[in-house]
């Protein structure tokens, strides 16, 4: 008898899937960037959800820089996301896609930090071409999403604690899920859109490269938080 090997369903939070539906509203126009969305008392009458549930989902959107809240006025749409962003992800997704960034700023900016301290000759060669071959990917029009997990673990790896790149492995999925959508828009975005992230990319190895600790920590920084930055709003592919 063949062996199966069923991959469990994705169970999806409830205050994710109410995130992803109003995000849904304001990628289509319902809601356009200054609009003020209903109060909470409504979306929980609206979406038959209680009010805790409302107002995780309010604060994810809050912490994507999606809306706004001003006292006593209420919550408003602070921009609109690239339409493709639910093109390569569902929207009862995207929350938790995007909460990965959180997880990854936390442990790469100390990767990159210590990478840049402890580097070998041999981890710099690594690294470099781990990027040069993120560089040929996308360049080429693939999606790059093999090679730019494998740049990011030869950082984790350099820092020289073992620790670092078997977390990265143990997140890869939700890595992956992550990459998998910043470089799809990539791909059929901009050409400024490519140059940036490449720029961002090459600022890393840098500084790695200089030994330049705190550096190459700022610019994981900065890398992680622009990506999020492309993947939430439209204006940064212009």
């Amino acid at each position: 008898m063949v062996d199966l090997q069923l991959k469990p369903a994705r169970r999806e939070k409830l205050s994710d899937i109410l995130y992803g539906q109003i995000l849904e509203q304001i990628v289509s126009g319902i809601f356009a960037p200054g609009d003020r969305l209903p109060s909470e008392n409504d979306i929980c009458k609206a979406f038959e959800v209680s009010r805790p549930v409302v107002r995780e989902a309010l604060q994810r959107l809050q912490v994507d820089g999606l809306v706004i809240a001003r006292q006593g006025a209420g919550t408003f749409v602070s921009h609109k996301p690239p339409g493709g962003l639910l093109a390569t992800t569902p929207p009862q997704q995207v929350a938790s896609v995007l909460r990965v960034t959180e997880v990854r700023i936390a442990i790469e900016t100390e990767c990159a930090h210590l990478a840049a301290e402890r580097r070998t000759i041999a981890q710099l060669a690594e690294i470099e071409a781990r990027q040069a071959a993120f560089e040929a990917a996308l360049h080429s029009g693939a999606a790059g999403l093999e090679e730019d997990f494998a740049f990011h673990l030869a950082i984790a790896e350099a820092t020289g604690n073992e620790v670092f790149p078997a977390v990265l492995e143990s997140l890869k999925g939700r890595i992956e899920d992550w990459m998998r959508s910043a470089l799809s828009m990539t791909r059929v975005g901009s050409e400024e859109r490519r140059r940036a992230l490449l720029s961002e990319h090459r600022n890393i190895v840098d500084a790695i490269a200089r030994q330049q600790a705190d550096q190459a920590a700022l610019y994981m920084k900065f890398h992680l938080v622009e990506a999020r930055r492309r993947l939430t709003d439209a204006r940064r592919d212009r």
